[in-house]
């Protein structure tokens, strides 16, 4: 079955991320390694790195996924913007290789106006670069394109520019996608009927591959089918229902995969609780 968990907070430290997981009965795991809103991070000390492996490993040795910043942005073309953004993943994938961490995920990032094709071709660049100055080439991690909604300028909405990216990376084994279930339904792909959701698929298989869904973040949608707005909601409370993810869940070809949620909770967890509750009855 599915390995559900959630995004959790590294707050005190990054290995009371999985005191957090372990609380609310996760089986996998995504953070932050550092301030999502800082471009610079604190270096990690060995202490930092004992700490989190020997937690991890304590909690089962659980899939863990690290999501950059959201201030990278490697489809940016003003060179002040790509330096820092190319140094910023190139950072973050080195913290990743020393925490053990095999999945990092990032979003495309945005065009601003220069158009995809454009963009698509910084992005593949800026990533590839990204890796060779870290200490990750060759490692044991890939890099996750994440789905996107498709709002503004934002690459990654369709499965066409994620193939894309995949298919003209240098270092095609240590790339994959993270599929995100907001923001493939907010782009317009349908989750929640069979015949939609065998749609979709058949459509991630011809333009990515299933092979290259290393992760998924799963997350109903506070707006409607095709709005192309990112507005996470909670697990059968949003336009998606329980009916798309009963689907994904019991789709065999998914059926090892992490799962991560990515929706508001308080600091009692109260939320992820109950969130993966409502997932692990869907499962039949």
């Amino acid at each position: 079955m599915p390995l559900l968990g959630a995004h959790e907070s590294i707050a005190g430290g990054l290995h009371l991320a999985f005191d957090r997981i372990d609380q609310v009965g996760g089986q996998s795991l995504q953070i932050f390694t550092a301030n999502q809103r800082q471009w610079r991070a604190p270096v990690l000390g060995e202490d930092d790195v004992r700490r989190f492996r020997q937690r991890w490993h304590r909690s089962g040795d659980m899939p863990v996924a690290s999501h950059a910043s959201y201030l990278i942005n490697l489809a940016a073309q003003e060179p002040d913007k790509v330096d820092k953004s190319v140094n910023a993943f190139a950072e973050e994938l080195r913290r990743c290789d020393r925490l053990g961490i095999r999945f990092a995920v990032i979003h495309p990032g945005s065009h601003g106006g220069d158009g995809i094709e454009a963009g698509l071709a910084r992005v593949v660049r800026h990533l590839d670069l990204a890796l060779e100055r870290s200490s990750a080439l060759g490692a044991d991690l890939k890099v996750l394109l994440e789905t996107t909604a498709g709002q503004g300028t934002s690459l990654g909405s369709r499965f066409e520019e994620l193939g894309w990216l995949l298919d003209n990376s240098r270092y095609p084994d240590q790339v994959g996608v993270c599929v995100d279930t907001c923001h493939v339904f907010a782009a317009g792909y349908e989750l929640r009927t069979a015949e939609g959701y065998a749609q979709t698929m058949t459509g991630l298989e011809r333009h990515i591959g299933l092979d290259r869904v290393h992760f998924f973040h799963l997350n109903d949608s506070k707006k409607e089918f095709g709005s192309r707005v990112d507005r996470h909601h909670h697990i059968g409370e949003g336009h998606i229902g329980l009916d798309g993810f009963r689907l994904l869940l019991n789709d065999p070809r998914f059926r090892d995969l992490p799962m991560t949620l990515e929706t508001d909770k308080g600091d009692d967890l109260a939320e992820d609780v109950d969130n993966l509750r409502r997932l692990r009855a869907l499962i039949t």
